[in-house]
């Protein structure tokens, strides 16, 4: 049937007797979609009554990568399906084998869509593109994995349940399947997850186009058209799977971290200084605290002095509210946020100015709301600017500001080095797939948005002009 798939001589799947999840990550066009299908149709024809599950995010998708083209399952099923071995009904999108396996194809484009499957017993979760998922539907499924009454033949007693994911970086889960994933432990590593994130065994296998045997008869100029993404940083995101790095993204194209993130120096005492403030109890919050240049030099570390633009906006420290998770909050009350920002900004032995903050800290319920309860330990806020049309408005401002940092033209962008979740969360952020033009709001955006608030206030407002 063509079910070939090369395993580079480090890689293998885990065979240890215990509940696994596995990730085949990195390199467009490295066959992984082909591995998946190739792994539920053996599995299905040689374990009896197993129960697969394969997701992509979106239907159309589901239905383009694994039911339509010479690899699809249609086309590797056509003989037992002609020998009626197999049936495949297209309406329910379930594949049924003689041995009482069956694969589902499902998907889960929302959260609240992950309750469709409250009741499914998963013998073996099957996930294409996985940074497209959130981790809150990653985790409800795999809690769906069991072996429940399924009886394993000996041989294969200890290799189910399992989990199976194949993906891009890049996109809203991009965070959180890098952390998950691929920074915990080195490749081809297998190692126990944390008991409050499932508890399995977790592997990392990179995959590379050479792990496609059939990629360059297939598509022979496939590598030079990754060549013609331009930038260097990108074509090794999609050509080597690297993960510091997406291509596609909102900012990859004006995103250059040899010149947007500085080592901290000492802030001129002339410049203006504020922040900037986006709500969450239980996602992220985020404080971000701003130093605006007057235009005068600054002195580095090393002695040496640097120019900068009037204007120009420095993020110099930050607040992250989470609990250690990709995009998970703290729950803190907004009396504890406030006594945090003021233990730090004590540290500063400046004035910080009010600058903008989500308007939905004035949200009044009982009387009560988030900006009076911090505005009482004297922590205040301006109203950042959420009118229709904002959002689009300040992702292309905030594009031009990093833009400007490379071309000098105008005021600019600059982090420091120590503001970690800006650089792990900003520099990755896809765009909507309904609107390009803006963020997608699903991702881990949270220092994002206190940010865009900030470059969008109307106190340092500039012309919008096209940073592509």
């Amino acid at each position: 049937m063509g079910l070939i798939y090369k395993l580079h001589p480090k890689q293998g799947l885990a065979f240890q007797s215990k509940a696994t999840e596995i990730l085949f990550g990195g390199a467009a066009f490295g066959g992984k979609s082909h591995l998946l299908r190739v792994a539920a149709i053996v599995w299905s024809a040689v374990i009896p009554g197993l129960q697969t599950y394969l997701f992509r995010r979106l239907y159309p998708d589901l239905l383009k990568n694994h039911m339509h083209g010479p690899t699809s399952f249609p086309a590797l099923l056509s003989e037992w399906v002609d020998q009626k071995l197999v049936r495949i009904n297209y309406s329910d999108n379930i594949i049924r084998f003689w041995t009482g396996s069956e694969i589902h194809l499902c998907h889960c484009q929302y959260e609240k869509d992950r309750y469709k499957y409250q009741g499914a017993e998963i013998h073996l979760l099957l996930i294409d593109e996985l940074t497209h998922f959130t981790k809150v539907i990653y985790a409800y499924l795999r809690s769906r994995v069991r072996l429940g009454g399924l009886k394993l033949q000996e041989k294969y007693k200890g290799l189910f349940p399992r989990i199976i994911n194949g993906s891009n970086p890049g996109n809203i889960g991009h965070n959180w399947v890098k952390m998950d994933f691929v920074d915990l432990q080195p490749p081809y590593t297998c190692h126990d997850a944390p008991e409050e994130d499932g508890g399995m065994l977790r592997q990392y296998i990179p995959s590379l186009l050479e792990d496609n045997p059939t990629a360059k008869d297939e598509d022979p100029n496939y590598e030079k058209r990754l060549q013609g993404l331009g930038r260097p940083e990108l074509v090794k995101a999609m050509r080597w799977g690297i993960w510091d790095i997406v291509a596609g993204g909102m900012f990859d194209d004006v995103w250059d971290p040899r010149i947007h993130i500085l080592n901290p120096f000492d802030i001129p005492a002339t410049w203006y200084l504020d922040r900037s403030f986006d709500w969450g109890s239980t996602r992220p919050y985020a404080v971000c605290w701003w130093a605006e240049s007057d235009g005068s030099d600054i002195v580095l570390n090393d002695g040496s002095t640097q120019s900068t633009k009037k204007g120009d906006l420095f993020l110099f420290a930050e607040r992250y509210g989470w609990n250690g998770k990709p995009d998970e909050g703290t729950r803190e009350l907004a009396t504890e946020v406030a006594r945090r920002i003021k233990s730090i900004e004590s540290q500063f032995k400046r004035t910080v100015h009010a600058g903008p903050a989500d308007s939905a800290i004035y949200d009044t319920q009982n009387g009560m709301c988030i900006a009076d309860d911090m505005a009482r330990l004297g922590v205040t806020w301006t109203k950042a600017d959420k009118s229709p049309g904002s959002r689009i408005n300040s992702a292309e401002l905030f594009r031009q500001r990093l833009k400007n940092s490379i071309t000098r033209e105008d005021p600019g962008l600059y982090i420091f080095e120590t503001c970690r979740h800006f650089i792990r969360t900003v520099p990755v952020l896809p765009r909507d797939e309904k609107k390009p033009e803006d963020v997608d709001s699903s991702a881990e955006d949270h220092v994002y948005d206190a940010a865009r608030y900030r470059i969008f206030s109307k106190r340092h407002s500039m012309t919008v002009r096209q940073a592509s």
